[in-house]
């Protein structure tokens, strides 16, 4: 079993995405993470929230634990700063889970 979530964002700058993702891979790595869905979404017919969103992907790590220390380690930190801030308008979390592998 690993923890994953759905996660839908509104990307208002792809370049700069592209380098957040690019710049913290390595760190995901480090913390036993990847992606297993990543799709780009140009139009959504229902919603939950009054947030756009424009990209969908699932992210996975092998429990909570590894998930939380990911998000709130300083090397994430750092890449989220300079390139998510600068890229992204809104997150929605749509759903977490634990998935069988």
């Amino acid at each position: 079993m690993r923890y994953e979530m759905l996660v839908g964002l509104d990307v208002f700058n792809d370049n700069l995405y592209q380098e957040y993702r690019k710049n913290m891979k390595p760190i995901l790595s480090l913390h036993e993470g990847g992606f297993g869905y990543d799709f780009k979404i140009s139009e959504v017919l229902l919603s939950e929230t009054g947030t756009h969103i424009n990209r969908a992907f699932t992210i996975y790590f092998p429990n909570k634990a590894k998930m939380e220390a990911f998000f709130s380690s300083q090397a994430y930190l750092k890449v989220k700063e300079e390139y998510f801030k600068r890229s992204v308008a809104s997150t929605t979390i749509i759903s977490t889970y634990l998935k069988d592998c």
